[in-house]
């Protein structure tokens, strides 16, 4: 049975950044992720993590954006490709914001945490946007024995290749 849930943001993201230079270049953008008063206990022992990861709503996404469910990876262009050379693929097999549930998980660097603020470089996530958790990026999370589809090989051997 399907059922729904409420999820409630624990903070959002605070970044002058262009937009474009958020989805074409995040490694330049510092953003200042600001937790609610009452989460600032679960910030305890986050210091010293280099990389956090991100758990965020993305609440710019349009009603029909979140029905599609196959997409080109546009990302990809930005290597060369075209978007007639790109496979179409379902949106789980993709990390496009495009889906039913637009939940979007990031990496970024920590920089600093001053109470209820932290600093974090090479978020790609809008101004404003809710965010609804922050895990450490640990070891234990480092997958070894990764496989990918033929698909996806043959995009990133094109890309080396050049």
């Amino acid at each position: 049975m399907m059922e729904e849930y409420k999820i409630s943001p624990i903070g959002y993201v605070l970044t002058d950044a262009p937009i474009k230079t958020i989805k074409e270049d995040p490694d330049m953008v510092t953003s200042k992720l600001i937790i609610k008063a009452e989460f600032v206990d679960g910030l305890v022992g986050l210091n010293g993590f280099s990389h956090i990861i991100i758990l965020s709503f993305l609440t710019e996404l349009r009603a029909f954006e979140r029905n599609v469910m196959q997409i080109k990876m546009r990302r990809f262009t930005k290597h060369g490709f075209t978007l007639e050379e790109l496979p179409l693929i379902g949106v789980f097999a993709s990390d496009s914001p495009n889906r039913p549930n637009p939940i979007a998980i990031s990496i970024a660097r920590l920089l600093q945490i001053d109470k209820n603020v932290l600093t974090v470089k090479g978020l790609d996530i809008f101004n404003n946007t809710p965010i609804l958790d922050i895990k450490p990026y640990t070891p234990e999370r480092v997958v070894s024995g990764l496989s990918l589809p033929p698909w996806y090989e043959n995009l990133i051997s094109k890309i080396r290749g050049k």
